[in-house]
């Protein structure tokens, strides 16, 4: 039996078991991870350009998604790192400090934008349900506290994880292990606390909010507004996020940290659970996409405000006439 760095030292994966995850860790990593951040780098730069030049006057939204946009610009940074890594099928090559900074970006971007989303959830009920302080909560100094607030919290859980990550070598090889394939007997109870405090409690905390502001949004005559259409598309997009790209990610983490706190587990099942689990780690990354959706979907002022700062306009008048002089010729 050969040393696996992802199975313990006494590796139980022997010819009759699959290798399915390597392959899933070796293809399909680096191909999400380099869509993603090709995307991401183009959309939230761009959305970056619209806020800083375009958008006026910036309300407490308009600033939790700035930091929002920051936040995943972090991970893009990383996202190349994690590429060449996989492209060189595990060889890790930039140190144990890159290593550890590398994997904590990825939590930081997923724990981070979970608050953010969470704050832009509180933020929407309190104007919807609670009109007579959506004046005052939409001021800057809401979204500045707001802000500081979820850096700080983001910080404080994840703290302890910045130690857990850990380069091996085995054959000359270095590895940089993922969170969920370090010591199974610090990483568990470590695991839960970030699944309850960083997962489950925002969660339970936006259900809530858009469960309040449906009912709110049923009442009154103008059921079929425009706003009101567009704050039940906000609350579908923000769900789904969560239940698209959170959960099968936390629910997989925990399963795989299960499997290696038992020996006894099949192979097949074991490299099973692996692969599940290398998957949801791009679809998790996959919030940067949905956060892009979000920033359109702020009223008329961002589509209007990127329209203004590209000149769409003009190309779209321009385009116009050139078609109607080629149906007059």
């Amino acid at each position: 039996m050969s040393l696996n760095p992802y199975y313990g030292l006494t590796n139980t994966s022997n010819d009759n078991c699959t290798d399915v995850d390597n392959l899933v860790k070796r293809y399909y990593l680096p191909t999400m991870y380099a869509i993603i951040c090709v995307v991401g780098a183009i959309g939230n730069i761009t959305a970056l350009l619209v806020f800083v030049l375009r958008i006026r006057p910036w309300r407490s939204s308009t600033i939790i998604m700035v930091n929002l946009i920051f936040t995943d610009l972090l991970l893009i940074i990383s996202l190349p790192i994690f590429v060449y890594y996989y492209v060189l099928n595990d060889s890790w090559t930039l140190g144990i400090t890159m290593c550890r900074f590398s994997r904590f970006d990825f939590h930081f971007n997923l724990y981070g934008s979970i608050l953010a989303l969470t704050c832009i959830s509180v933020i929407r009920y309190v104007v919807i349900v609670h009109p007579q302080h959506a004046e005052n909560i939409s001021r800057k100094r809401w979204g500045i506290m707001s802000c500081m607030l979820f850096w700080i919290i983001t910080v404080v859980e994840l703290s302890p994880i910045f130690n857990l990550f850990a380069t091996v070598e085995i054959d000359n090889k270095t590895y940089c292990l993922d969170f969920a394939s370090n010591d199974p007997q610090s990483v568990w109870p470590y695991s839960w606390v970030l699944t309850v405090l960083g997962f489950l409690v925002p969660l339970v905390v936006v259900c809530v909010c858009y469960w309040r502001i449906i009912e709110k949004l049923k009442e009154g005559p103008h059921t079929g507004s425009t706003s009101r259409l567009l704050a039940r598309r906000v609350i579908v997009l923000i769900i789904t996020c969560f239940a698209v790209c959170f959960l099968p990610y936390h629910v997989l983490r925990a399963f795989r940290v299960y499997t290696r706190l038992t020996p006894e587990t099949n192979c097949m099942l074991d490299h099973g659970v692996h692969a599940a689990y290398i998957i949801s780690r791009p679809i998790a990354v996959l919030n940067i996409i949905f956060n892009m959706v979000l920033y359109t979907m702020q009223g008329g002022n961002f589509k209007q405000a990127f329209v203004e700062l590209f000149k769409c306009k003009k190309l779209k008048s321009k385009t116009e006439r050139t078609v109607e002089m080629a149906v007059i010729n």
